[in-house]
């Protein structure tokens, strides 16, 4: 079973920003790909950005120019920076990472954006 740790979630103000941390079991080079979805109230799990093994990134549409994903090696965590936020923005925010064909999920944390 792979447990993943969101951290660094909260309340901030339009306009202002958070950053996430996803903490991995072992060598995050192990899976596929690491990423962020988010769940907004009524609405269905999207995509908010994906780090794959090789680099490659890939973000929501929503999000793009404003939020950062990254990765530390080191520490076995991948990051999400987000900046420029807005109350749509308003979410639980869950780490995911995939290995061949199986996604692993963490609890979530809470994002809210205050108007």
């Amino acid at each position: 079973q792979v447990q993943l740790v969101e951290s660094g979630g909260g309340l901030v103000q339009t306009g202002g920003s958070l950053r996430l941390s996803c903490a991995a079991p072992g060598n995050i080079f192990s899976f596929n790909a690491m990423g962020w979805y988010r769940q907004a109230p009524g609405k269905q799990r999207e995509l908010v950005a994906a780090l794959t093994v090789g680099g490659v990134t890939n973000y929501g549409d929503s999000v793009k120019g404003r939020f950062t994903i990254s990765r530390d090696n080191a520490k076995n965590t991948v990051s999400l920076q987000m900046n420029s936020l807005k109350p749509e923005d308003t979410a639980v925010y869950y780490c995911n990472a995939r290995r061949v064909v199986m996604d692993y999920w963490g609890k979530g944390t809470l994002v809210t954006v205050s108007s």
